[in-house]
């Protein structure tokens, strides 16, 4: 994608953040729950006021992706351990969320997001990175292997009252 542009967040992208993560997270995975566990989920992770609590939290660092002025994926990674139980580095460091725009993927901003997270982690002196995914999301899996990563462990995910199975995907740095 050629007009892709990157570039970091601030608190004035906190509701166009809130309104792809939201959209994403539903298209994706909106079907799998009830509706009081799906908007429970969605208000204390993807709205507003936690978009605005990650991106002020110092452990978090986003990168945008814009397109034709539209904001089009994002990417979060936390400079600290998410699954320590799991860890097998003495620096690891989380990939917390790739979302993209459902009306652009395959547009090559997965692949841009995911590059700039690994520059990331190196830049950071990690040596592992984590990353949850969904049991059954196949194209992610693959996604994440073409960069070395794979699964370490099952864990799980809480949505509402809902809880998912879930892979720990994890590599060496």
């Amino acid at each position: 994608m050629t007009d892709l542009i990157l570039r970091a967040a601030t608190s004035a992208d906190i509701p166009a953040i809130s309104h792809l993560a939201t959209e994403s997270f539903i298209a994706k995975f909106g079907h799998l729950y009830t509706e009081a566990n799906l908007n429970a989920f969605l208000a204390e992770n993807l709205s507003e006021p936690a978009i605005a609590a990650e991106l002020a939290n110092p452990t978090r660092v986003y990168r945008l992706a814009e397109a034709a002025g539209r904001l089009v994926g994002y990417c979060k990674i936390g400079l600290t351990c998410g699954f320590p139980e799991h860890a097998r580095g003495k620096k690891v460091m989380e990939l917390k969320q790739l979302y993209t725009a459902s009306d652009a993927t395959g547009m090559g901003i997965g692949k841009a997001m995911m590059d700039w997270a690994m520059e990331q982690f190196a830049a950071h002196g990690a040596d592992e990175a984590q990353i949850s995914v969904y049991a059954y999301n196949d194209g992610a899996h693959r996604f994440y292997r073409r960069y070395g990563f794979d699964k370490v462990a099952d864990i799980t995910f809480r949505v509402g009252d809902h809880i998912d199975p879930e892979f720990l995907f994890a590599r060496m740095l």
